[in-house]
């Protein structure tokens, strides 16, 4: 995989395994045996990522999977996150209750997903625990479309046409939660029937859906691209399907993207993992939004010493990242969502493939239309990464489907 503008390199001599404990404190990293915060609606990835960089994570999340409470030294669940979301009250609660028994102090908290439209809560919780990534201010500057597109225009980065009430033709627009996450709050205008309060409305444009994930520190900046791809229901036309790194090949449109996530890392400052998410017509490169988190292609780009977390860590500790020797050739790798789109289940006993993540323990409810695991795919190139991933969710939902109760 191609980096532009390389000051830090990962060494992917072997992808990251969905397994909890694999490769812990491998690629000449040693145990730091510190503990770190992660708060997210899914913690798995970060879990996971964090322990094969040699942390102990202590974990709150919404799910409560099995490969997430393997992954952490403690853990909490909050359900009523997934539905209702963070809540101050019970969130500081879990995560003092985590301190507690920790074995020693945490060195700060990481957020996933689930704090977007939270910045109150961010400053809080950066307060109590130390935030280590982007700050609340820079979250709630790139989430409020009232500031954030007029950026884009003043500094010349192409964007869907974007207003803040809804245009008096709904025809070719969408309509977007401000401070959403994964595509599920994305509807077309002519079928949104909620309140416009908390939503704005961009033109609707057809292209390939691309990412820039990037990481930003005092040392310097690392840019991988990938592909994302959509997994539409009927209720949610937009919901977020997959990924799959893909080779930086210097079109037009990938420098356009590159351009324009320098630009904004250097404007905006957000510190760690942070991505930028385009819609791609030809030559022509359309921001659509930036989540400076870590978010859901961490899975496809971290490697087996966890190096995307301690990248994260060290860039919220303000140090410099540091860097590797050498940047050895690797296949792509795709992942993707298996969501329950054939009914709702009570998920069943699985001898789960080593292929698949985010596994529900036995007797876990499954709401129709809501995730039920992840699957990975490696492949020698994009296409056939993806090919591979999409072929696993049908030979996945079989396998859970054969084994769940339906509800």
């Amino acid at each position: 995989v191609d980096w532009v503008g390389v000051t830090f390199v990962l060494d992917r001599r072997g992808s990251p395994s969905p397994h909890a404990n694999e490769a812990r404190g491998e690629r000449g990293h040693s145990l730091t045996g510190q503990t770190i915060l992660i708060a997210a609606f899914s913690g798995r990835a970060l879990a996971q990522s964090a322990r094969r960089a040699g942390y102990l994570p202590l974990v709150v999340d919404a799910f409560g999977d099995m490969d997430t409470r393997a992954a952490a030294d403690l853990y909490t669940r909050l359900p009523s996150a997934i539905r209702h979301g963070f809540a101050a009250k019970t969130l500081f609660a879990a995560l003092d209750g985590l301190v507690d028994c920790a074995p020693s102090p945490p060195v700060g908290i990481i957020l996933g997903s689930g704090f977007e439209d939270r910045p109150k809560l961010m400053e809080s919780l950066d307060a109590r625990y130390h935030l280590l990534g982007s700050k609340a201010d820079i979250v709630r500057q790139v989430k409020d479309p009232a500031e954030f597109f007029p950026l884009l225009r003043s500094i010349g980065i192409a964007h869907p046409e974007t207003v803040l009430t809804p245009p008096e033709s709904t025809q070719g627009w969408l309509a977007k939660r401000m401070g959403g996450a994964g595509g599920a709050h994305i509807r077309d205008l002519e079928n949104f029937s909620k309140s416009p309060e908390k939503h704005y409305f961009q033109r609707r444009l057809d292209g390939i859906a691309m990412s820039v994930f990037a990481v930003a520190s005092k040392g310097g900046v690392a840019l991988e691209l990938s592909r994302q791809w959509t997994a539409p229901s009927q209720r949610k036309p937009y919901r977020y399907g997959g990924a799959v790194i893909v080779e930086y090949s210097e079109t037009a449109a990938e420098e356009v993207m590159v351009s324009a996530a320098a630009t904004l890392i250097e404007l905006l400052d957000p510190v760690g993992l942070v991505s930028f998410d385009f819609i791609v017509q030809d030559d022509r490169a359309y921001l659509l939004e930036i989540n400076p988190r870590p978010g859901a292609t961490l899975d496809i780009f971290d490697d087996v010493g966890g190096n995307l977390f301690r990248a994260h860590v060290e860039a919220g500790l303000g140090r410099e990242l540091w860097q590797e020797r050498d940047l050895p050739t690797a296949q792509s790798r795709a992942a993707a969502i298996l969501y329950a789109d054939r009914c709702s289940i009570m998920a069943g006993e699985i001898d789960w493939p080593d292929w698949t993540a985010d596994r529900p323990a036995p007797g876990t409810p499954i709401p129709a239309e809501a995730p039920i695991a992840t699957v990975f795919a490696d492949g020698a190139n994009a296409d056939e990464a993806e090919r591979l991933a999409r072929s696993r969710l049908s030979t996945l939902a079989d396998l859970v489907y054969t084994a769940s109760h339906k509800t």
